[in-house]
């Protein structure tokens, strides 16, 4: 069963910046998706950005490209969430995710394209 560990949310002050980190354990299949979710207060769990590990695709919700960048750990175990010029709307609980194989460029905004989902790490940006 995949495990995913999430760290490095916080507060900060808008205009700032937070990076996020996720550890995946217990795959067993070397190919998989691994990002980002987050759930602001009252609304729906949104995809920010994924990677597909060890090489292929990269895809950022248009809300964060340019100030978020998702990377990942030579082992192929690990992403991080750059956060930079950080908004009061990204204020929200943010969720590692994975699935297995690849992330697919039409489909990877999709919740339910994931099988497993980490604890979530808060990230609080005031004005």
């Amino acid at each position: 069963q995949v495990r995913l560990e999430e760290s490095g949310g916080g507060s900060v002050q808008a205009g700032g910046s937070l990076r996020l980190s996720c550890v995946a354990s217990g795959y067993t299949n070397n190919e998989m998706c691994l990002g980002w979710f987050r759930r602001a207060p009252g609304q729906e769990r949104k995809g920010v950005a994924v990677t597909q590990i060890r090489g292929g695709g990269t895809y950022y919700a248009d809300s964060v490209k340019g100030r978020f960048t998702i990377s990942q750990d030579d082992a192929g175990d690990a992403v991080y969430l750059e956060m930079n010029n950080l908004k009061p709307e990204d204020t929200a609980m943010y969720y590692c995710v994975h699935r297995p194989w690849v992330c697919y460029p039409v489909s990877w905004s999709l919740s339910s394209d994931y099988n497993a989902w980490g604890q979530g790490t808060l990230v609080t940006v005031s004005s």
